[in-house]
């Protein structure tokens, strides 16, 4: 159990930028079948806030957890810890 006041934090893979300052993550993890014994990979999607819209599909980003931003955003993006391969940046005017 994490202490009063601890964040969340996740790294997961942009999958679309293609909202106004709101990415869509996908964030993998490993998971042991009960039955086969062996590691699965499942993933969920979350809505993070990009403040910049820096952001691009294929990017490895880190997010945390925040107070409600809207209807389904509850995650920002803190930082950038990848850029995908033959991506430039782009600005939001």
């Amino acid at each position: 159990m994490q202490a009063q006041g601890q964040r969340k934090i996740l790294v997961g893979e942009v999958v679309s930028n293609k909202m106004m300052k709101t990415v869509s993550v996908r964030v993998d993890r490993l998971m042991k079948h009960a039955k086969f014994s062996r590691y699965v990979r499942r993933s969920r999607t979350f809505l993070a806030h990009d403040e910049q819209g820096i952001c691009q599909p294929g990017d490895r980003v880190q997010v945390i957890e925040s107070r409600p931003l809207s209807r389904h955003k509850r995650w920002r993006v803190i930082g950038i810890l990848a850029r995908a391969e033959g991506q430039e940046t782009r600005r939001t005017s």
